[in-house]
């Protein structure tokens, strides 16, 4: 009876196997079209991109396994706006094909998992596919939060280079020149997330994009609060012909203040912690050192 199982399970394998292979041979219509359409269809590899034996094998496959994980995962529109805030080139399908290979090695981190818990204690083996099934998950959900960890990272920088950058910008529009001067020099010499975010809004602006619809978009684009606001007052002020400078000014002022008044309420909520190693290092070593020299004289005179 097991032989008769195992031979049906092979056989099975083998169909499977021998039917893949030949669906893969026999290109879609899709794959027949898009090369000749990859200029304008955003799923295309680009031209100057290498694409091995494996990826010409295994891709479509894999595209349509990142596809069902991101139906299963969902939140399309979330991860769009993080990668957009992130400032990548990649779009949510390479997004998908990375997070399911990152499942996939979940998935085999689990396996092995489950093959050493049967081997050494014959778990069982509903217990074993859910080690493999969490394995998956966890691969999934670890790249979605490592995703929201770049992005996290990449606005507080932005937030940190914020007020330096404004105010470069209010004293080069004080000396007299425009906007778009300004972004520019002052370009040549920042470096960061906030400067590659400046230097695609002056790219935008170059290609005909007006000036406030551009700094519209970088206040719709960021999720940080402070620059949303600096681009939304600095585009109402090019509609309006309110001068820059003061705006500029009064923008850097208010993210000072609001780094200044975050620093105070971090310091309210971390009291207690920034007391432990007062009262459990600094505390005890002081009072070593203050009744040590006694207890020495102590023994002295009882030992005399």
């Amino acid at each position: 009876m097991s032989g008769a199982v195992i031979g049906c399970v092979l056989s099975a394998g083998l169909w499977l196997i021998g039917s893949g292979v030949l669906r893969t041979r026999r290109p879609s219509v899709e794959q027949r079209v898009l090369p000749y359409v990859r200029d304008v269809h955003p799923y295309v590899v680009a031209p100057g991109r290498s694409n091995g034996v494996a990826v010409a094998i295994f891709g479509p496959s894999v595209q349509r396994a990142a596809v069902v994980v991101g139906e299963w995962v969902g939140s399309a529109c979330a991860v769009r706006s993080r990668l957009d805030r992130l400032g990548v080139a990649t779009t949510l399908e390479e997004f998908r094909l990375r997070q399911s290979l990152w499942g996939v090695a979940g998935g085999a981190g689990g396996a092995a998992v489950a093959t050493m818990l049967w081997t050494t204690q014959r778990t069982a083996v509903p217990i074993l596919l859910g080690v493999c099934g969490f394995g998956f998950v966890a691969g999934v959900m670890g790249c979605d939060r490592r995703l929201s960890a770049q992005v996290t990272r990449r606005e507080k920088e932005m937030e940190q280079e914020f007020p330096i950058v404004a105010e470069l910008l209010a004293l080069a529009v004080a000396a007299g020149e425009s906007p778009v001067a300004g972004l520019d020099r002052i370009l040549r010499v920042c470096r960061g997330s906030l400067a590659d975010e400046l230097a695609r809004v002056l790219a935008e602006i170059r290609t005909g994009t007006p000036m406030a619809a551009a700094f519209d978009a970088l206040a719709r684009r960021t999720g940080v609060t402070s620059i949303s606001r600096f681009a939304e007052g600095l585009a109402v002020a090019l509609e309006r012909g309110t001068p820059l400078v003061d705006v500029l000014h009064a923008q850097a002022a208010d993210v000072r203040d609001a780094a200044r008044r975050e620093l105070m309420e971090a310091g309210g909520r971390k009291e207690v912690s920034m007391m432990i190693p007062v009262v459990f290092l600094v505390l005890p070593v002081t009072i070593v050192f203050a009744f040590y020299p006694g207890l020495v004289g102590l023994h002295l005179t009882s030992g005399t």
